[in-house]
């Protein structure tokens, strides 16, 4: 396993060391500008949660390109091996995401205040897009061995916009449940159900692509 999470590493090094670039830079920029426009610094977290599980994703495509994804068949490895491995890299890599958008957030927030109406909102923003990630995962490799490794970028952008419909699906839901003013604690309640409900589906996925992946013939 240490040799399949050491290879996925250096497939996404290179996109990964570009996008921490341009994530450490815009990051200069959100903490010195004021924050008294929130949408600033939400897109910022937003970018950062997503974007490296975004870029370990599309790293993928080089293994197909490179024929490395057949050769790996031949080394001592099982494919639910394989297969897990990329799960457990899209999480690390989510949580190098997650600490890009926290510092990020909070040395805005120690500089300029606290620019949201609720102290819960830095919370949703972590779920919505922690979510995101998870349910694009969880969507992505399915049809990624299903569909075969050419048609990468269409699953990739597919999973991505689904993602995105279901955590806007489930905000919409829950503020059809609560029409009035939500309390803090609701919040926190509906942000970890969120949570777990996407993780859920993250690991459920793992063995559903892996069942793919071994009726799959090259």
């Amino acid at each position: 396993m240490k040799g399949l999470l050491r290879n996925n590493l250096y497939a996404a090094l290179s996109n990964v060391k570009i996008f921490s670039v341009v994530m450490f830079l815009l990051g200069i920029f959100v903490v010195v500008m004021d924050n008294k426009i929130p949408s600033l610094l939400i897109g910022y977290m937003l970018l950062g949660i997503i974007g490296f599980h975004l870029n370990f994703i599309a790293s993928l495509r080089k293994e197909g390109s490179a024929k490395w994804s057949e050769y790996k068949l031949t080394a001592p490895v099982k494919r639910s091996a394989i297969v897990q491995s990329y799960f457990l890299s899209m999480l690390l890599w989510l949580a190098v995401g997650m600490v890009f958008a926290g510092a990020g957030a909070a040395l805005s927030i120690m500089l300029h205040g606290f620019p949201f109406d609720r102290n819960t909102d830095v919370f949703m923003l972590f779920v919505a897009g922690t979510g995101i990630s998870l349910f694009m995962g969880a969507i992505f490799f399915p049809l990624f061995y299903l569909g075969g490794e050419e048609q990468n970028e269409v699953f990739l952008v597919i999973s991505l916009l689904l993602s995105i419909g279901i955590i806007m699906g489930i905000t919409a839901f829950i503020n059809t449940l609560f029409p009035a003013r939500i309390s803090t604690i609701q919040i926190i309640l509906a942000g970890i159900t969120i949570l777990v409900g996407a993780l859920f589906v993250f690991i459920i996925s793992c063995p559903l692509a892996v069942a793919i992946y071994y009726k799959k013939e090259y």
